[in-house]
């Protein structure tokens, strides 16, 4: 037992100290990439009810099991139609490297799947890679450009992120080189920082008008996303629904950011499992279930995750932060293109961090050659091998997905279903509205199963 003069003290423990200590010396608060490290309600805290003899299990290796997923099909005379409901979120040309973007597509790609732009525009190198190309229009308007948005195939319209809802992006000047410099039409060098808002509207009237000028110059021929922040999502999910939107993406707390405030981070939004059954009623409330469809993002890491996320609602997930872990974020080493792997632990210490804890994506000095726009890191990621890792691990999310659906009895992935989980904890059975495991209680709610 720790004697009391010994005792760190719950309110004042060592990480809050530091904190406090760093504010009164500075007077600045932290900036830094990455997602919310505080442990909230997730995924993990449901698990599924395979069949055994109330249910019939499909055989894996005989029985098929659909993945194919379309989306765009409300008003987009072109849907996205996909081989996998994983895809890649919006990271920008910025805050990563132009190779990393080209490695996104290159990937994506070959398993049948889109990719985003992100910040700042289209870079050729994802366009060129990527078969199916998602534009983001966000508030910044920065690199912004109408033919580029006619040579995506649909376009999503960024009212916020899971990491940071309410608050604009960043980019620090150490990551604005010339070429993203020219790009964005900022100054080299010099810090960026993003609107919160769209400049040019102020509400859901407008944002419909927004979506009609869209459709006008895309000649109706793309279909049209819009992404929100997870925050008062059966709202944000109606208003989107109300003003056009063929499909609504809802990133959760978890969901990763290159720059920002640690308050935003940890202090902001809520967790992706408490948000995916509030849109997903949002949908079915305004009868659009089967109409519009419904993609979630935020702490999507394994293909129980992906199945998880679909049996709650979700047609399908994105994720980012996942996608630069399988392409050595946080890995020890970089690997040069005959494959040999180089330590990169020094280069770690250089910043203060280590392997498996670095979040410095802001500082442009990424160890491993993904978040940064230095000539010399950014060769650290060949794009063919980041390419074949992350294909690998979004194949390997596929099959994890397949195996648990095959496992309740199902022969499409989109017929996963809340009856077929039950949850871990109190709060995350009243999120999700699940039953308790071993009980028919569902926490705040009426219903029972």
């Amino acid at each position: 037992m720790t004697a009391p003069h010994l005792e760190e003290s719950w309110g004042y423990d060592a990480k809050t100290l530091a904190y406090i200590q760093h504010a009164a010396a500075t007077g600045l608060y932290e900036i830094r990439g990455l997602g919310a490290k505080r442990r909230v309600p997730h995924f993990d805290d449901l698990v599924f009810l395979g069949a055994s003899l109330s249910r019939y299990p499909l055989e894996g290796y005989r029985e098929r099991c659909v993945t194919k997923t379309v989306l765009g099909t409300r008003h987009g005379a072109k849907p996205i139609e996909l081989a996998t409901p994983i895809t890649i979120a919006g990271m920008s040309f910025g805050s990563l490297s132009a190779n990393v973007k080209e490695a996104l597509g290159l990937a994506a790609t070959e398993v049948g799947t889109s990719t985003t732009t992100g910040d700042g525009g289209m870079t050729p190198e994802e366009r060129r890679s990527s078969k199916t190309l998602i534009y983001q229009c966000l508030p910044s308007r920065y690199g912004f450009n109408p033919d580029d948005v006619r040579r995506a195939d649909a376009i999503e319209i960024v009212i916020g992120q899971g990491a940071k809802p309410g608050g604009g992006g960043m980019l620090l000047g150490q990551k604005v080189n010339p070429r993203v410099a020219k790009m964005r039409t900022l100054p080299e060098g010099v810090d960026q920082r993003s609107a919160c808002r769209h400049p040019d509207w102020t509400g859901p009237d407008d944002l419909e008008i927004k979506i009609k000028e869209l459709r006008e110059i895309t000649d109706w021929e793309k279909p049209i996303y819009v992404k929100v922040g997870a925050t008062r999502t059966y709202y944000d999910v109606k208003l989107a629904i109300n003003s056009g939107a063929d499909v609504v993406v809802v990133d959760g707390m978890q969901g990763g950011t290159a720059a920002t405030q640690t308050v935003f981070i940890e202090h902001v939004g809520i967790p992706t499992l408490a948000a995916v059954r509030q849109a997903a009623d949002a949908i079915a409330d305004m009868n659009m279930k089967g109409v519009v469809q419904l993609v979630v993002s935020g702490g999507i890491r394994s293909g129980a995750d992906v199945a998880k996320a679909l049996a709650l609602g979700a047609d399908a997930v994105s994720i980012g932060q996942a996608v630069l872990m399988a392409m050595g974020c946080n890995s020890s080493s970089w690997v040069k293109p005959d494959g040999t792997h180089v330590d990169a632990t020094a280069d770690y210490a250089a910043l203060g961090t280590a392997p498996g804890t670095c979040h410095h994506c802001h500082t442009g000095r990424c160890p491993v050659g993904l978040t940064t726009q230095d000539e010399a890191l950014e060769k650290r990621l060949h794009p063919p091998i980041g390419a074949k890792r992350l294909r690998n691990y979004l194949k390997t999310l596929t099959m994890e997905l397949t195996t648990i659906a095959r496992a309740c009895g199902k022969q499409n992935v989109h017929h996963l279903e809340p009856e077929d989980l039950v949850a871990l904890t109190i709060e995350a059975a009243a999120m999700a509205r699940v039953p308790l495991a071993g009980t028919d209680w569902i926490p705040g709610h009426e219903a029972r199963r």
